[in-house]
């Protein structure tokens, strides 16, 4: 049970990545990241319920222009997981994200569940940008006068 909840320090951590064969190169510089961050922090959602959310739908009224203050709302959430992942970067300066800092911090399976938790994410997230990607493209194929099943 004990081995479960083993942590790396930040020392064996660092150790680890001091051999050349292990380092990453630093070639992305703040204007990189901040676009990198940004399109995680905003991903491609926007784009699916923007609609529907101004809009309404079937059974919901719409937002309206009250959405503005919904979104302010999510970026300040957005800015605040941002100097989060900016505070851990800065104490573990490695590569590795999330896993790496609960490795660090709250131990082996923790980190292993958290690494699971970003791979599942990133495939519904996946599944969900192709469903309403497709459903674009579908309007798009019709408005050319071709039906696509």
């Amino acid at each position: 049970m004990r081995r479960l909840f083993r942590r790396k320090s930040l020392d064996q951590l660092v150790g680890e990545t001091v051999e050349p064969q292990h380092q990453l190169k630093r070639v992305l510089g703040p204007i990189h990241l901040t676009a990198i961050g940004v399109g995680a922090a905003v991903g491609a959602g926007i784009f699916s319920t923007i609609g529907s959310a101004v809009a309404g739908g079937s059974g919901h009224a719409g937002a309206g222009p009250a959405i503005i203050v919904s979104f302010v709302l999510v970026a300040v959430a957005c800015a605040l997981a941002g100097f989060c992942y900016a505070e851990f970067a800065s104490m573990v300066p490695l590569s590795g994200s999330a896993y790496t800092y609960a490795y660090a911090t709250l131990g082996e399976l923790i980190a292993w569940i958290i690494g699971w938790d970003l791979i599942l994410e990133y495939a519904v997230g996946n599944v969900a940008v192709a469903i309403s990607w497709s459903g674009y493209f579908q309007e798009l194929l019709r408005g050319l006068g071709l039906n696509w099943p």
